[in-house]
């Protein structure tokens, strides 16, 4: 018999037969998971992008540089300003031609609610380009290490 028998001398012998059927059930799974999703990474959409030619600006803009510090000063390019101040000047900045962009320096203990102002103070006055500067070699908060105990 196959399953075994009554002989006594037959002892408990490893099985030395490997069962292959979930390896080959595995593999037919993986090979359908393949042929599927070929086919979409390969796949992309066509569009017609408009050609350009770069050609440089005759006049550049200046810039402004509006500072706000942790207490909430404000500095015209690096000149302290009070607020009814910064607000003639982002006026008179806005009527000039060509418009200057407006680089906003912010100090990180400032709060938000000063920003604000600044930034809706210049979009009344009709400065159109108003730009963030950041310090890029300052590591972020979360990728500081935790300080050791």
């Amino acid at each position: 018999m196959a399953f075994g028998g009554l002989d006594s001398n037959d002892a408990q012998r490893p099985m030395a037969e490997i069962n292959t059927t979930p390896l080959v059930d595995v593999m037919l799974v993986l090979l359908i998971i393949f042929i599927i999703t070929a086919p979409l990474l390969t796949h992309a959409v066509r569009i017609n992008l408009p050609r350009v030619a770069s050609q440089a600006s005759p006049e550049s803009a200046e810039t402004v540089t509006i500072a706000i510090d942790g207490s909430g000063a404000m500095f015209w390019n690096s000149d302290a300003v009070q607020e009814t101040v910064l607000y003639a000047r982002l006026a008179e900045a806005a009527d000039r031609q060509p418009q200057p962009q407006l680089h906003l320096r912010v100090d990180r203990d400032t709060r938000y609610q000063r920003v604000a102002e600044v930034l809706a103070a210049a979009r009344n006055a009709g400065i159109a380009k108003i730009g963030f500067v950041t310090d890029p070699s300052a590591s972020p908060v979360w990728t500081q290490p935790a300080p050791a105990k």
